[in-house]
Parts: structure tokens; sequence; C-alpha cells
């Protein structure tokens, strides 16, 4: 992992500008991936600030994400910087402290998050011992999560 200089996590680019699932963190300990986002069957575009999920097909060895819960393997990705539309290449934020768009599903401060029972683009408390978890609520009222989505 490296800062890599220049970087704005919420550019978005029609062709890939960096290897895809490059890893890098910036000055304020948060850690962003690279990535190519997929509309899936819900054929809606990414927004800024809410959770995405490795797609079923093709996901994390592709580096290949979506907001559609029901394509996903339910595999939490991370949250995207930036609106994104089919096929277009921009970074999630993987690891730190995040603010969603979208309310959580459920839960109190200090719970447990998984993709698995939740809504698309966000996140559920986590209920069983197979769940992805991938964040930590932080203040749930004002949508805060700490993120450990996978590298």
């Amino acid at each position: 992992m490296s800062i890599l200089l220049g970087v704005k996590t919420d550019r978005v680019d029609s062709s890939a500008e960096f290897a895809l699932g490059t890893v890098f963190e910036d000055y304020n300990g948060k850690v962003y991936k690279y990535i190519t986002y997929s509309e899936e069957a819900a054929a809606t575009d990414g927004v800024a600030g809410e959770v995405a999920y490795y797609a079923a097909a093709t996901g994390y060895a592709l580096n290949d994400v979506t907001s559609d819960l029901s394509a996903s393997d339910e595999q939490g990705a991370g949250v995207l910087q930036a609106i994104m539309s089919d096929n277009e290449f921009g970074w999630i934020q993987i690891e730190g402290n995040a603010t969603l768009t979208i309310a959580l599903t459920a839960g109190a401060d200090g719970d447990p998050l998984t993709p698995a029972g939740s809504a698309d683009g966000t996140l559920d408390v986590s209920a069983a011992a197979t769940d992805h978890v991938c964040a930590y609520a932080g203040d749930i009222s004002a949508k805060e999560v700490k993120c450990f989505f996978p590298r």
C-alpha cells in the first residue's frame, strides 16, 4: 500500500486510469480501492456514500462492484466515492470512518454490520456467524460507520 499523489477519490473515469484493485491510503488514514462499477439488473447509477458489493458473476477477482444487492454474493466491497454508471471506473473507501447517504437498515452504535438482510446500497446488523461483517456502526443517527471491507 502506498500514498498516490494527485488521486481524486471522487473522480470517475471512462477507461481505467489505475490498475484495478490498486489500494492507497490518504493522509487521514482512510484506505481506498480502484474498481469498476456494474449497474447489474437494477440498471441504476451508484451514488456517492452508498455501499457497494462485489458483483456475483465477476466480483472480488475482477474488482467489479454494484450497489444492487440482489446481483451480489452479499460480500461488501466499500463505500462509493462518486456517482458511477455502468462500466465506469472509480474509488471505493474500504477502511476508516465513512458517512453513508442511506440509513442503515437497523442497528445501534457499535453493532457489526453486513450486507446480508439489508437493502440496496446499505448495511444491516449481522445476525449469523456466516454473515460477511464489513463495518461497525459508529453514530447510527448520523449514518456513520467504521469500514473494514476486504482489500
